[in-house]
């Protein structure tokens, strides 16, 4: 089943993301595959946190992760400098180009979103996990 992607204006999401130093902390590690979930957290302020995936669009085996028309979306976004924010499962995601991540393409998508909401990218961080 292909993902629905509902765009999300980064102008709608909570203040705190352009205002506070931010770290999007990984649920699990990189390895889990073309869907990597995590969280938004302001730091030190643990008490304001949205959840946050990062989705690679450009899996297709056993089938497509999202239909030509947002792959596309997302391709074009990117070449321009930036990241495709929307929802998927009630939940934020940052859909990028590719099939897995790596850590570079972790903090330039966290990078993108810092710039799309307004804040500086020295302001993101990324808390990593191994397997």
């Amino acid at each position: 089943m292909q993902a629905a992607i509902i765009d999300v204006d980064p102008f709608d999401l909570p203040e705190w993301l352009g205002t506070h130093d931010v770290v999007w902390r990984a649920d699990a590690g990189l390895s889990t595959g073309h869907l990597v979930r995590g969280r938004l957290t302001a730091d030190p302020d643990a008490d304001l946190t949205i959840e946050c995936d990062l989705l690679a669009v450009d899996d297709a085996y056993p089938a497509p992760v999202v239909d030509d028309e947002t792959r596309l979306r997302v391709h074009q976004a990117w070449r321009h400098g930036q990241v495709v924010v929307g929802e998927l499962d009630s939940r934020l995601v940052l859909a990028v180009p590719g099939t897995r991540f790596g850590p570079e393409l972790v903090l330039d998508a966290l990078g993108r979103l810092a710039r799309a909401v307004g804040a500086r990218a020295e302001r993101y961080a990324a808390l990593l996990r191994l397997g």
